[in-house]
């Protein structure tokens, strides 16, 4: 499984098509990737866990949203007022 992760990390160039998100609008599917990336790191934490198989959402997430988002999130996640549920 790993090494399958691995292979389409390397492979990676944009967001593919997501099934979830068929429209143009690709809003909803970069704020679902970015609460994944970090769901997905606190679980791997908690399992003490390599969290390599996060970094697809995080790629994912990357490519589609604009940095103006990502940066209000981050802080507010830092600030402990994240509207999402991480």
């Amino acid at each position: 499984m790993a090494e399958d992760i691995e292979a389409k990390l390397k492979r990676y160039k944009t967001a593919p098509f997501d099934s979830r998100f068929p429209n143009q609008n690709q809003t909803r599917n970069c704020w679902q990737n970015y609460v994944d990336f970090h769901r997905c790191e606190k679980a791997m934490a908690a399992k003490g866990a390599d969290a390599a198989p996060c970094q697809w959402y995080y790629r994912v997430y990357k490519s589609l949203c604009p940095i103006a988002w990502v940066t209000t999130w981050d802080e507010y996640r830092q600030e402990g007022t994240f509207p999402g549920k991480i």
